[in-house]
C-alpha cells in the first residue's frame, strides 16, 4: 500500500497517518524525519543535505527524492508507506513517479483532505484558546495569521497536485471538515482493497 495524502495545514493529516499506521502496519514517511536521520546516519544523500542545511539553503528536489528513495528501501516499509508533507510541488511528483517507477513500484493512490478554509482557520483559532485557557504556551505556527499565510502558501505550491494525480487518475477525496472518526471511517472504505498487497 503506496499512499500519498494531500491537504492543507490543519486538515487533520496527521492524526489520519497515525491511524493508518496501525490499521494497515505499514510507516508514516515524513521529509522531515527522513532528512534529519539520513544526516544523522551519514548517508551520502543525508551529508549533501547537511552542507546544503548548513551554509542555509533549500534541499533540492533531487536531494529530497534520493532520501525518500533510500527510505522506502528499509524493512518497514516493504508492504507500503504514508507519504504526508511530500510531494510539494508538481516537479516533485514527477520526480518521485520516475524514482518509484525505477524501483518497480507503483503509487496505489493519493487521498486529497477536502476543507472550507474559514472553517479551519476557526478551528485553529479555536484550538489557540483552548490552548492558552490551560495555561499551556501556544505554537507560534497554531494562529490564524500564521495558519492562513501557510494556506495561502499551500494553494499556491501544493494544490495544483490535485489535477496532476486527479489527470493520473490516482485521486480520491474525503471531506476533511467531518468529524475524526467519521473521516477515519471513510480513509478505511477507501483503503481496505489494498490491504490484500499488505498482507501478500
Amino acid at each position: 500500500m503506496r499512499i500519498i495524502l494531500l491537504g492543507p495545514p490543519g486538515a487533520g493529516k496527521g492524526t489520519q497517518s497515525e491511524r493508518i499506521t496501525h490499521a494497515f502496519d505499514v510507516p508514516q514517511l515524513s521529509t522531515g524525519d527522513m532528512l534529519r536521520a539520513a544526516v544523522a546516519a551519514g548517508t551520502p544523500v543525508g551529508l549533501e543535505a547537511k552542507s546544503i542545511m548548513e551554509s542555509g539553503g533549500l534541499v533540492p528536489d533531487a536531494v529530497v527524492v534520493g532520501i525518500v528513495a533510500d527510505r522506502v528501501e528499509e524493512p518497514d516499509a516493504k508492504n507500503g508507506f504514508i507519504l504526508d508533507g511530500f510531494p510539494r510541488t508538481v516537479e516533485q511528483a514527477k520526480a518521485l513517479d520516475a524514482m518509484l517507477k525505477e524501483k518497480g513500484l507503483d503509487l496505489d493512490t493519493v487521498i486529497e483532505f477536502v476543507v472550507d478554509e474559514n472553517a479551519l482557520v476557526g478551528r485553529i483559532a479555536k484550538r489557540a484558546e483552548e490552548t492558552a485557557a490551560r495555561g499551556q504556551p501556544v505554537r507560534k505556527d497554531d494562529t490564524p495569521e500564521v495558519f492562513k499565510s501557510r494556506f495561502e502558501a499551500y494553494k499556491k505550491q501544493t494544490a495544483p497536485l490535485s489535477d496532476y494525480y486527479e489527470g493520473l487518475g490516482h485521486l480520491q477525496k474525503v471531506d476533511g471538515m467531518k468529524p475524526i472518526d467519521e473521516v477515519t471511517t471513510d480513509l478505511m472504505t477507501i483503503l481496505e482493497p489494498y490491504r490484500q498487497t499488505v498482507s501478500s
